[in-house]
């Protein structure tokens, strides 16, 4: 994948692992006052300790989600500033049309291949007869939508994923790091 793919698995491992660590607290605080006489000895307990770190512990925890969040999108914005090629994509019911807005002429329909279709080694209902073919280390700019119904335009192994919607024009902008085929 790309480098910003590789910084959203990070953030997701990361706020993952942080939900996994506030509900191992939460599990041994529970058992632990289940368990324990402290909570049945005094009803007049002074809990200004207590709820000092009940306030501060949350705001911690929202800013440490916050800061990784706001540098991912504001990388994600600076992605899409400027593109070198623009390929407006469009979801047919079983197909998808594809056209290269710079390159005159340049537009095809990619349908699923069938079983009888597919060669050796070719993976099942990810493989098209047309495939779109996109330079790496290039600015791209997808403008996606949909000639009837949603469907979703992805490519998992880069982490995109957008919705095509009838009557929307969603755009994204994506530079491939590498060369490859990626299936979605």
């Amino acid at each position: 994948g790309s480098l910003f793919s590789s910084y959203m698995d990070w953030f997701h491992n990361f706020n993952c692992s942080l939900l996994f660590g506030v509900l191992s607290f939460v599990t041994v605080m529970f058992f632990y006052l289940l368990f324990s006489s402290f909570y049945f000895k005094s009803k007049k307990i002074e809990y200004q300790f207590g709820e000092l770190l009940c306030s501060v512990f949350p705001t911690l925890i929202l800013v440490m989600q916050m800061v990784p969040s706001l540098s991912l999108l504001y990388y994600y914005g600076l992605m899409n500033l400027d593109s070198s090629l623009t390929v407006k994509v469009t979801g047919h019911q079983w197909y998808w049309s594809y056209e290269f807005s710079d390159i005159p002429g340049l537009e095809f329909d990619s349908y699923m291949k069938s079983l009888d279709q597919l060669e050796l080694g070719e993976p099942r209902l990810l493989e098209v007869d047309s495939r779109c073919v996109i330079p790496c280390d290039t600015n791209i700019r997808f403008c996606i939508t949909s000639g009837d119904v949603i469907h979703s335009w992805a490519l998992p192994s880069l982490s995109i994923k957008l919705d095509a919607m009838s009557g929307i024009l969603s755009t994204l902008s994506y530079s491939f790091p590498v060369v490859g085929v990626f299936y979605g």
